[in-house]
């Protein structure tokens, strides 16, 4: 069988466009941002901050002076988060007992060396991920 050569400009032109569409997938792969599973996509409070940072700076144009008051007002902020958790945290700590005394009631005997287990192995879960828990709602 022989080819024309019309035919034969429309293959070499199929593959061109072929290679150039799969370059293009291949690049948006290869640029793709990898997932952490162990902080499931937690930002630390350090990189928050310099992303955030780098944001304003790119988007809003700001200048050296605006970017130190920016520091000031994030160092201030993150000072008084700080004090009203700490302020808070005897109040959790109360609600979550609460919670725990109430878990142990409706268990079994052997549920409740089951979920003293559970208990214990979220705690060095935490303790390896920097206090990070299972989220809101974790018992």
């Amino acid at each position: 069988m022989k080819l024309s050569r019309a035919s034969i400009l429309f293959y070499m032109g199929l593959v061109f466009v072929s290679g150039g569409v799969l370059g293009m997938f291949g690049q948006r792969l290869y640029d793709a941002v990898p997932v952490s599973s162990s902080n499931r996509g937690r930002l630390s409070p350090e990189e928050f901050r310099k992303r955030a940072l780098a944001e304003y700076k790119s988007r809003l144009k700001l200048t050296d002076d605006q970017v130190l008051t920016f520091n000031s007002l994030m160092d201030e902020t993150q000072a008084r988060v700080g004090e009203v958790r700490k302020q808070m945290h005897p109040q959790y700590e109360k609600i979550h007992e609460e919670q725990t005394s109430k878990v142990l009631e409706i268990l079994t005997p052997e549920q409740r060396i089951e979920y003293e287990k559970m208990v214990k192995e979220r705690e060095e879960h935490q303790k390896q991920n920097g206090g990070h828990g299972p989220g809101p709602g974790g018992i």
